[in-house]
């Protein structure tokens, strides 16, 4: 990714601070995805066509995911080990959603572009932090 998108998109050349709103945007995000889940699984079971037990399931770890994710994306100067976790977490979440209704889900038209649409946002925010991890690690400017 260029020095020029990144920055656009995360409204800084500042690398640690990119790559600090990439985390914290990513909290944001899974936490509100996993409080729907949590307080309307109903809804949203009718809607994907996944069941209401795992979707209850979901929204807990998601909820406890996005708080681990705030507070590595809190720190000033987030360590890359805990970075490199998140951005791993991330990617098996992808890989694990495309999987999912080929393993354990039979979702809805609805459900299945939901599944897409969410791990390509979940695709990104790996993405965007891998990169403003690569230039924290080697400064450039925007």
């Amino acid at each position: 990714m260029s020095a020029t998108f990144l920055s656009g998109i995360a409204r800084t050349t500042e690398p640690r601070a990119m790559l600090r709103r990439f985390l914290l945007l990513d909290a944001v995000v899974t936490g509100v995805n996993g409080l729907a889940y949590a307080a309307v699984p109903g809804t949203v079971a009718r809607l994907t066509g996944v069941g209401e037990g795992p979707l209850l399931v979901l929204g807990i770890f998601l909820i406890g995911y996005a708080l681990l994710v705030a507070v590595v994306g809190a720190r000033r100067n987030p360590p890359a080990f805990p970075v490199k976790l998140v951005i791993e977490c991330n990617a098996l979440w992808v890989v694990l959603s495309l999987a999912s209704p080929l393993l354990w889900f039979d979702p809805t038209v609805a459900g299945s572009v939901w599944i897409v649409l969410q791990s390509l946002v979940v695709a990104a925010f790996a993405a965007l932090q891998w990169a403003a991890l690569g230039a924290r690690e080697t400064p450039f400017r925007g």
